[in-house]
């Protein structure tokens, strides 16, 4: 045998396939797995892991890392929660094809549909591409703590072939359409894991517009995707709902998809106004399925929520008039707040406008919580500020003002937007059972000032498979949903299982100890740019390519993550 790099002891093996877990060794030399059961030979390095699981690396589909892989060694907080690969360019945005004069036309794409500062991109992108396959590149030669693979995000397409004219959303002509299907061609065969776009109609730029992608019409989608080659590569779409109905979004994607067995992925939830309406959707996808299409729902395995906060994005206050005119300084703004007459003068005022459509369900007060230390993320309604505010006798604007105050200042208070429109995960959980779906969503990367979700891996070991009171799920499906599933999604066959041959991505994790604090602030993006991250408690090590990346919970500082090109660029990077 070859030198044994790194072996595993004794841990309680979840290998990803929805099979019982079993106890055994692992031993990895360089990348790879190369032996399960009693490893005999010692390994240059050893990880204890009796008493705890462990299990394949995990897998987000649904990332928005397409300028932190750049700037930034740790793709954090996802990589903090097991995540050993995220793909980028989701929702159709990103930053290449980029030419230098539209640099900033795509900058206020990405900050007004993901919440990322203006000055952070600035500062932090040093704009060495222009092409996909030179962005493809970029990423290639930067060293950092996971893999990543992107998608080719159909509004940059558009404004690199069409200009001002791709940006107005006018409509393509075939000279325009030939055009980018070249090059989503050439991207496909340079690595692209494959191709994204939105239609949802609250992805705004950040002067209020829609997005390039956002009308697109039907011929250019099933072109674009016909472009991308018959057996490769994904294709991710935000549909236009509830702006528009399910039945009539579905039935497009299945025409733009025609009779490929290329898979499709689409954001699915549970709305708060027809919370059923998810049903009718996988109704759709498995008569497209059975047909013999490759249609999946992206599904979040808790709320989608906003967190609100003095210090970040969205309070319920921000548009008040009196509220704007508060200091920026979050002392001297909280001191101001204290004011009793500021206090009644900006609770009298009617809102002013100005909040992004996202901003604007922070004003959900009856799916608005307080967040603990250890937040619920499955909270009773009648904790709600709209629930807590009747039995005081209070408006709930009231509540939530005082509420925004606790910790001087620093207080977050959760808004559950979507999947909890009944006041429980019953519906999420039949959704993920569902074999039409994948879990995903996590977002990282992006919405730095309003949501911090990729912490969604910890939350299904801690709240699906450990916490909840009833209807808990089976830790062997949950490692699968976060493994081989996501994995098999986009065609990444090289990992999301522990065997011998599979790449050595894995996770030792105390289940008993695993746990979610409550988010905090920090200011270290480029230029001092505010995020809010997410901490977890109970991994023992991530392991990327064979190479441990944290150690209970602390980054070892090596960067052994790489670019993980699709098609036939991959197969030669795995040969």
């Amino acid at each position: 045998m070859s030198v044994i790099d790194l072996v595993i002891r004794g841990g309680l093996v979840c290998d990803g396939t929805g099979s019982e877990p079993y106890e055994a060794d692992i031993a990895i030399s360089g990348d790879r797995i190369v032996e399960i059961g009693k490893v005999t030979a010692r390994g240059r390095d050893e990880i204890d892991a009796t008493g705890r699981i462990v299990t394949p690396g995990f897998i987000d589909l649904h990332t928005h890392y397409d300028g932190q892989a750049i700037w930034s060694e740790r793709l954090v907080p996802s990589s903090q929660h097991g995540v050993t690969t995220a793909i980028l360019g989701n929702c159709g945005v990103g930053f290449a094809p980029c030419r230098a004069s539209d640099r900033e036309r795509l900058i206020g794409v990405m900050e007004g549909v993901e919440d990322i500062p203006e000055v952070v991109m600035t500062e932090g992108l040093p704009w060495d591409w222009e092409t996909f396959p030179d962005y493809l590149d970029a990423l290639d030669r930067r060293r950092r703590d996971i893999d990543v693979a992107a998608y080719v995000p159909h509004s940059a397409l558009r404004v690199y072939v069409m200009g001002e004219r791709g940006a107005a959303r006018e409509s393509a002509t075939p000279v325009d359409m030939e055009k980018m299907q070249t090059l989503v061609r050439g991207a496909m065969d340079a690595g692209a894991i494959g191709f994204a776009t939105s239609r949802q109609f609250i992805h705004r730029t950040c002067d209020g517009e829609m997005i390039p992608s956002f009308d697109a019409a039907e011929e250019e989608l099933r072109l674009l995707v016909a472009a991308m080659g018959e057996d490769r590569g994904a294709f991710q779409i935000v549909l236009d709902v509830p702006h528009g109905s399910w039945t009539d979004e579905l039935h497009m994607l299945r025409r733009v998809m025609g009779s490929s067995g290329r898979t499709a992925m689409f954001t699915l939830g549970q709305g708060t106004s027809n919370p059923n309406d998810w049903r009718e959707a996988l109704a759709i996808v498995h008569e497209a399925n059975a047909e013999g299409r490759s249609i999946r729902a992206q599904v979040f395995p808790r709320p989608i929520g906003i967190i609100v906060g003095l210090n970040l994005s969205a309070n319920p206050f921000m548009d008040r008039p009196s509220y704007k005119q508060l200091p920026q300084d979050l002392a001297a703004r909280v001191a101001a707040l204290r004011d009793p007459a500021v206090r009644a003068r900006i609770l009298a005022e009617a809102p002013a406008g100005g909040m992004t459509p996202l901003q604007a369900m922070s004003n959900d007060f009856e799916r608005m919580f307080p967040m603990a230390d250890t937040p619920d993320y499955e909270p009773r309604m009648e904790d709600s500020v709209a629930s807590r505010a009747r039995r005081q006798g209070v408006s709930p604007q009231e509540l939530a003002y005082d509420l925004l105050l606790e910790d001087d200042g620093h207080a977050m208070l959760y808004v559950a937007i979507g999947n909890y429109g009944q006041g429980t995960l019953d519906p999420i959980r039949e959704m993920m059972l569902d074999e039409a779906t994948v879990v995903g969503l996590g977002d990282g990367g992006a919405h730095y000032g309003m949501v911090c979700d990729a912490s969604f891996p910890t939350f299904m070991l801690t709240h699906w498979v450990r916490d909840r009171a009833e209807n808990r799920l089976p830790l062997p499906w949950v490692v699968k949903a976060l493994t081989r599933d996501p994995a098999l999604a986009v065609g990444l066959h090289d990992r999301g299982t522990i065997a011998p041959g599979m790449k050595a991505d894995l996770n030792v994790i105390d289940l008993d100890r695993i746990r979610l604090p409550k988010p905090t602030v920090k200011h270290d993006l480029p230029a001092g740019g505010r995020r809010i991250t997410q901490d977890a408690e109970g991994y023992c090590a991530t392991i990327v390519s064979g190479v441990p990346i944290q150690r209970d919970g602390i980054a070892t500082g090596l960067l052994p993550g790489r670019l993980v090109r699709g098609g036939a660029q991959r197969a030669r990077q795995v040969a």
